[in-house]
């Protein structure tokens, strides 16, 4: 088992990454204290790995419930995080009930939202078992559900007791999942570190493989990036805000085309394109480095043409995003690999990256 800390003062939590985890109950033990968890799932997870945690928390002692949700992008919304209160509420679970998310991001993403808003506050824990989860969403505090004009807009920062990222569940995903997840590693090399994402180069097709000693590297080395940049910046005040490189247009495709028809990592990995597309316009980065960009995100297996939303709705869907300030968006670029800037940009260049790289 490798441990990486996310160090936040009183607010600090562990990731512990390997093998098998989801059975070892000495994981969960410290971060237990009260008498209930509710174990939070959807559909497709609950049958595979549900029964093996219940069989991990049982010796706690500890009174376990689960609930289930339908499962994908579409569901994240309030009616489904309604069915968490639902359950917490008809359960009776109090102020030290742990919530469990087991599941991808979407699970994780609104648990955390639930922990953060009942009762005010009660603990959670992320157990991710999608690759993107793994290297992405379940660290950091980011937790939150759609709506329709924008994506993740209704939420809370409010941080896990402890991630427990079991690497022997990403045997269980589809190509097309894992390939998704893939998005996100990419990003952190190419935001971070250019040994790591010359390292992602080299071993591409091992991780869209699920070569296991590469895919337990790739979640080490992306956790403990991100783990650096939120120890800076818990709320996304400044530096933090470069993880969303390739979000910007990715998040407007998502909603574009409706939650769900696009995985997440798939539209990030589009959006990567247009992103390095647009660092080259601005005089950031070099031909030959956007042409290694995409042919990694190409290798992974991601989409490299975006839909065509219409030049417009492009515009429109991305004026919504988090970053903008004053209906100016705030773009996340690459000046040079490795190192990213937060900047504005010219109308005219936007418009020219999404005519490049649209389909007509």
């Amino acid at each position: 088992m490798i441990t990486v800390n996310v160090d936040l003062g009183d607010r600090a939590y562990p990731i512990h990454i390997g093998p098998g985890l989801i059975d070892n109950t000495a994981c969960f033990a410290p971060h237990i204290v009260g008498s209930s968890i509710a174990i939070v799932t959807n559909t497709t997870v609950e049958p595979l790995y549900a029964e093996r945690l219940r069989l991990a928390l049982a010796p706690l002692g500890k009174k376990i419930s689960t609930v289930v949700l339908p499962d994908g992008e579409s569901y994240k919304h309030w009616e489904t995080l309604n069915l968490i209160f639902d359950h917490l509420l008809l359960e009776r679970a109090d102020r030290k009930t742990t919530l469990i998310a087991l599941g991808g991001g979407v699970v994780g993403d609104m648990t955390g939202f639930a922990a953060a808003c009942y009762m005010r506050g009660v603990p959670f824990i992320q157990v991710p078992t999608t690759l993107l989860s793994q290297v992405d969403s379940s660290v950091g505090g980011k937790t939150g559900i759609n709506h329709p004009h924008g994506k993740n807009m209704i939420g809370a920062f409010y941080q896990p007791q402890a991630v427990i990222a079991d690497t022997s569940t990403l045997r269980s995903l589809p190509p097309r999942e894992l390939a998704a997840g893939l998005a996100e590693v990419i990003k952190t090399g190419l935001i971070a570190d250019a040994d790591f994402f010359d390292w992602i180069e080299a071993h591409i097709d091992a991780l869209y493989g699920c070569d296991e000693a590469a895919l337990i590297h790739a979640v080490r080395a992306s956790c403990e990036i991100k783990a650096r940049v939120v120890a800076t910046d818990e709320r996304e005040g400044g530096l933090r805000a470069i993880l969303n490189f390739g979000h910007t247009f990715g998040h407007a495709i998502e909603a574009g085309l409706g939650y769900g028809e696009w995985l997440h990592g798939e539209a990030v990995g589009c959006g990567m394109v247009m992103a390095a597309d647009l660092s080259v316009r601005e005089g950031l980065l070099d031909g030959p480095a956007r042409e290694r960009i995409t042919r990694v995100i190409e290798a992974a297996h991601l989409p490299l043409q975006a839909p065509d939303l219409g030049e417009a709705r492009y515009i429109d869907l991305m004026s919504v995003d988090k970053k903008a300030e004053a209906g100016a968006v705030k773009f996340i670029l690459l000046d040079g690999l490795g190192r990213a800037k937060i900047t504005g940009v010219a109308d005219a260049q936007v418009r020219a990256t999404l005519a490049a790289s649209t389909r007509h």
